[in-house]
């Protein structure tokens, strides 16, 4: 996330917090850097390689964000941020290798350069590091680390097995999400108020905001992962498609009757049952759904938690940290255009 049109691209002037949050998120990528070094050469260089590939660092700048309604100078602030990208780039090294992903952040996966091994044991190598900042911050966070690990883990499970017979496919989607990104998000929220010594009800309305916020960012992905050409979310183009791994657009085309005027309709579905790990077959089926109005649909269920997110900020008091808050949301329903 670069800093354009204000901070980080989000509309907003105010010099003050700029320059605390530019100085923050740089000791951030600094502790990052210092993070992953090991003592083998091989495991500083994997361990650096997601690091080195960019990212927009969304969940240390929500911790900064968070920090605002406190002391964005307390001591606990960088470490927590640094905990949580950590956190991230671990799972990153993870569901590249469940997802036989080769590429991440536009540049070949740590699977796809090396093997499955070396991508899974890097991605322990950042818990642990991870691990060893957070035991410095208190067992309050261990705690609150733990119990959002957990829902991570929970929803990477709940992935895999895929949702039980006569359950609502949609429904268990979202507690997917709600479990793999909204957790880590939702800590995001909570680290950087409480770290900051934040008034408890603000630690939790903004605990509260992360997690809304982390299920509209992976909706906005669902549909990145369809729209775009790759290089806004520096992933092939339906990977989730060729995967057989189904999203929002799918499941909310799947809850549509057949359109039995469109045959594109009816041809779409019946791709969407074959093997799509055939080239041919995924391109017609990745130009068919951008045609389709599931997209559409995809798009404004986004933005509909876009804007439950950022209604849960009204009681916060107004300031320019709150506008940057409100400008995530701006960025989410962008991102879906």
């Amino acid at each position: 996330m670069t800093v354009v049109g204000g901070l980080f691209g989000l509309g907003v002037e105010d010099r003050d917090l700029t320059r605390d949050v530019r100085a923050g998120m740089e000791a951030v990528e600094a502790a990052l850097a210092e993070a992953v070094k090991s003592d083998i050469s091989f495991i500083t260089v994997t361990a650096s390689h997601l690091i080195e590939a960019g990212g927009k660092r969304f969940r240390p700048l929500l911790v900064m964000l968070a920090a605002q309604f406190g002391n964005p100078s307390a001591p606990g602030v960088v470490p927590a941020a640094v905990v949580v990208e950590l956190t991230h780039l671990a799972t990153l090294y993870h569901d590249d290798v469940m997802d036989e992903a080769p590429v991440r952040r536009g540049a070949p996966s740590a699977n796809a350069r090396w093997d499955n091994s070396v991508a899974i044991l890097t991605g322990d190598f950042l818990f642990s590091r991870a691990s060893q900042v957070l035991a410095d911050l208190g067992p309050e966070a261990v705690r609150i680390q733990a119990d959002a690990f957990e829902r991570l883990v929970t929803g990477q499970i709940l992935e895999t097995a895929g949702p039980q017979p006569g359950s609502d496919p949609l429904g268990h989607y979202l507690d997917v999400i709600a479990g793999k990104t909204g957790a880590l998000m939702a800590v995001s929220g909570r680290f950087g108020a409480m770290m900051a010594g934040a008034e408890p009800w603000m630690v939790e309305l903004l605990t509260e905001y992360g997690e809304k916020m982390g299920l509209a960012f992976q909706l906005a992905d669902d549909v990145l992962d369809i729209a775009s050409d790759g290089h806004e979310s520096g992933k092939t183009p339906g990977t989730d498609l060729r995967e057989g791994v189904p999203t929002l657009p799918v499941l909310l085309l799947d809850s549509m009757p057949l359109d039995q005027s469109d045959p594109e309709d009816a041809r779409l579905r019946e791709l969407l049952q074959l093997d799509l790990t055939d080239d041919q077959r995924h391109a017609e089926a990745l130009r068919l759904l951008r045609r389709h109005p599931a997209l559409e649909h995809a798009r404004r269920e986004t933005l509909r938690y876009a804007e439950e997110a950022r209604a849960l900020l009204d009681p916060l008091p107004d300031c320019p940290a709150k506008a940057a808050l409100q400008g995530l949301c701006d960025a989410v329903a962008i991102r879906t255009m």
